[in-house]
């Protein structure tokens, strides 16, 4: 179970279409948040030399992680305004796109959980 946090609480996130002990008491709907972040084109040439070397792209990694928490952030948001506590199956795409540009779309259903 992941828990996101920001500066209005947490919101209980899942992959899968229940929470564990817990029952939707109301299903509010679709929510997503996309993100498009570029690589910078030093960065983006130091990852293709650590790919051809065959390392880790650190730089990649770092702008992939903070896509996706930017993606889950603005999902979650959407939900809390529509008055939701969870959203359950969350599903997470990655995509390319343009020259160096990385979008990330979070989409699950926003519901009302109690305890079971």
């Amino acid at each position: 179970m992941l828990g996101i946090m920001s500066n209005l609480g947490t919101m209980i996130c899942v992959t899968t279409p229940t929470v564990e002990g817990h029952r939707a008491t109301r299903v509010i709907g679709i929510v997503a948040g996309e993100t498009i972040l570029g690589a910078n084109i030093f960065r983006d040439f130091l990852a293709g030399v650590r790919d051809i070397v065959g390392g880790r792209s650190g730089a990649y990694e770092t702008v992939l992680r903070d896509a996706r928490r930017s993606a889950l952030e603005e999902m979650t948001r959407e939900a809390r305004t529509l008055g939701a506590n969870a959203v359950v199956a969350v599903d997470l795409d990655y995509e390319t796109v343009g020259n160096g540009m990385l979008m990330v779309t979070a989409s699950g259903t926003a519901v009302v959980i109690e305890p079971a």
